[in-house]
């Protein structure tokens, strides 16, 4: 078994093809085979995690599973605040892997609990008592989130946890993210990289990590804490500080004030996700700081951070190709909803909830560190194929369409 807290085992050489932004209909024809599911003449197709393409086809073999399943698929997601992506990509994404495996509208459902857990609960009671069968759960925090996940499954829904592990919830549910430590990883390289190349001298990092509620928060620490840790041990880097985490930019914004004021010798800082760094970035602009000469980092590829990388304030950005995670929470809901086992090629590894010290069932798909590079040939290229997500209209506004030309967006 893998545990979350360690990286994961190296995937197929497709997958990590496929989330560089390369469309190949192959990886999917050959790494998908049917099987019957024992007691029954239906076949069962067995789709990898690797497997799903920004264009939704493999969504498409599954039409057979949607059709014998029965009961609404409930998807309950927290702001709009803390992460741009859940009304950017998370919910057009979903409803788009649903409607390519044949569910119609009244077989799905996707709501945005706006920041309240009392909400979310009401949300999830709404979709319980209209038949649901099985629910994807996004929580505000790990409790609100158990509380949900209990009180489901006690009435005979199956639970699985999107994007953020509900620590402490049932023993018997699935979930669906991104390596998370791997995304720490990515994000502490890319600061290590980022220093060489914006030629900073005697770097005096601040630490601004999400919050600490959250188990992805303490994941990304421990990827990006994991890279820093040499260099701060030989000496070659300091850091300054670390201050109580968040993911509200505003908290964000007076942290590093506070920090910047106290410790005016910060010459870098590590910030784990766009929004985050871009209220970072608000005052280094404000202070006058230069382009290229002050390190942020981040993750979601959102336009504000695609933005920032352009401008040369964010070294860059984790994109983590979200129809991927949709397409394979919806294949999952769909064999869930079907009564079928999951195959072992989409449930392709554990992450262990330390509340209840238990592996739970999951399905990792993997991320991409995103710069000038090749934001072209990733997060663009994506979002011409889907239809979703920043085009070049949408980042190469407001003084960047220079910009845009020397990384080749058009």
């Amino acid at each position: 078994m893998v545990e979350l807290r360690t990286p994961l085992k190296t995937l197929t050489g497709a997958a990590a093809v496929l989330l560089l932004g390369t469309v190949l209909a192959a990886c999917s024809s050959s790494s998908t085979t049917n099987t019957t599911a024992p007691g029954s003449s239906a076949s069962v197709p067995a789709i990898a995690a690797g497997d799903f393409t920004a264009d939704f086809s493999v969504m498409q073999q599954l039409t057979g599973l949607a059709s014998s399943g029965t009961g609404l698929i409930g998807v309950l997601l927290p702001d709009t605040t803390t992460s741009t992506r859940y009304v950017q990509y998370d919910a057009p994404f979903l409803k788009k892997a649903f409607e390519a495996a044949g569910l119609s509208a009244d077989q799905f459902k996707v709501d945005n609990a706006q920041g309240s857990a009392a909400t979310m609960q009401t949300q999830a009671d709404a979709d319980i008592n209209a038949g649901a069968s099985v629910l994807l759960i996004d929580p505000l925090d790990p409790g609100s989130g158990a509380a949900i996940e209990t009180k489901a499954e006690a009435q005979g829904v199956k639970v699985i946890d999107y994007d953020r592990l509900v620590s402490g919830g049932p023993a018997d549910r699935y979930y669906v993210s991104f390596n998370n430590v791997q995304v720490g990883q990515l994000i502490g390289k890319g600061e290590v990289d980022c220093i060489s190349a914006w030629k900073v001298t005697s770097p005096n990092i601040l630490i601004m990590d999400g919050d600490p509620t959250d188990n992805n928060a303490k994941l990304f620490a421990q990827g990006y804490n994991g890279v820093l840790a040499p260099h701060f041990s030989d000496g070659s880097y300091t850091k300054v500080g670390e201050p109580p985490g968040t993911w509200t930019p505003a908290v964000t914004q007076t942290n590093f004030e506070q920090q910047y004021t106290a410790h005016p010798n910060i010459n870098a800082v590590v910030t784990p996700n766009d929004d985050n760094a871009n209220a970072v970035i608000s005052v280094l602009q404000k202070d006058g700081i230069p382009a290229n000469t002050f390190p942020t980092t981040g993750q979601d590829a959102s336009v504000p951070g695609l933005q920032n990388i352009l401008k040369g304030y964010q070294c860059g950005t984790v994109y983590k190709p979200v129809y991927a995670e949709a397409e394979a929470a919806a294949a999952l809901a769909l064999y869930l909803r079907a009564g079928q086992t999951p195959p072992s090629s989409l449930v392709n590894s554990t992450t262990k909830d330390s509340e209840i010290n238990k592996e739970i069932a999951s399905v990792y798909t993997t991320p991409v560190w995103v710069t000038t590079d090749n934001m072209a040939d990733t997060v663009v290229k994506d979002s011409g194929t889907t239809g979703i997500g920043p085009t070049a209209s949408d980042l190469c506004t407001g003084g960047l369409a220079s910009a845009c030309t020397a990384a080749g967006i058009s």
